[in-house]
């Protein structure tokens, strides 16, 4: 009797911040952990710039790691049930209104036809995974933070990042059974050419110059998301003008309060 052709499932990998909702997924969380009184004025100002510069897409490499250093000095010491608590009954309130709607529709579709969703990002698991639920996604791949007696060393045991991206996916799809020629990937970074590359399907999202240059040369697809009124009915969301003004009420001595042109197969 002849064996029958295995099958092998495929995935839709997304990035979070930029990709699928309009802002910085840890930025989202800035008021409610200092209502919490895990941050400070002091603490806000600190990574006030960085934030800004990523939302605004002029962070590069450099400052991304600075980002990602000053957010670990600031969570040192904090009390990891508080963070899970704050995260998951705010996330509703901070996330669902800056969700682009491309990119739940995007989800959706995928689900639909069969695809685990996995949420691929560089900010700590206990951000991520609320906001995953939320979305309805299969899986998250996140950085990990190291925890000792129920409080943050400050040390990232894993930076989701760069090629680590790409490394995770595949370990993720070794697991599961995840056939990543067959399946999808969507960011907006250049940094993530990696994730995007270790698919058979990549999309870029509202590419700036540099990463369309990219595209062409790795034949990524380019959508354009421009539409984040979120999981509920209500006005849009205009994410770098927040930045913006919450710099400027920082700089006033206030507190940071917030933060295609080709179409994917239907297939």
């Amino acid at each position: 009797m002849p064996r029958k052709k295995a099958t092998h499932r495929s995935a839709a990998f997304f990035d979070l911040d930029k990709t699928i909702i309009a802002t910085s997924s840890s930025m989202a969380f800035s008021r409610p952990f200092y209502d919490g009184g895990l941050i400070t004025r002091t603490d806000a100002v600190r990574t006030a710039y960085s934030q800004f510069l990523f939302l605004v897409g002029a962070a590069d490499e450099r400052q991304t790691t600075r980002l990602r250093d000053s957010l670990s000095d600031l969570i040192k010491g904090w009390d990891v049930a508080a963070v899970k608590r704050i995260v998951t009954e705010t996330a509703h309130e901070h996330i669902d209104p800056v969700v682009f709607a491309e990119a739940l529709t995007l989800i959706k579709r995928h689900q639909a036809n069969g695809r685990d969703v996995v949420i691929v990002s560089a900010s700590a698991r206990d951000i991520v995974e609320p906001i995953a639920e939320i979305l309805g996604a299969d899986a998250v791949i996140a950085s990990e933070l190291e925890v000792k007696k129920g409080f943050y060393t400050g040390e990232v045991t894993f930076y989701n990042y760069g090629e680590s991206k790409a490394e995770a996916i595949r370990d993720l799809a070794e697991k599961r059974g995840y056939d990543l020629h067959r399946s999808y990937a969507y960011s907006d970074s250049i940094t993530d050419a990696p994730m995007l590359n270790v698919v058979g399907h990549g999309f870029t999202v509202n590419a700036d110059r540099a990463l369309r240059r990219a595209a062409i040369e790795y034949g990524w697809g380019n959508l354009k998301f421009k539409k984040p009124v979120g999981l509920h009915s209500g006005p849009p969301a205009k994410p770098i003008l927040v930045a913006v003004l919450a710099v400027a009420a920082i700089v006033a001595g206030g507190i940071l309060l917030s933060k295609a042109t080709e179409r994917p197969p239907e297939e």
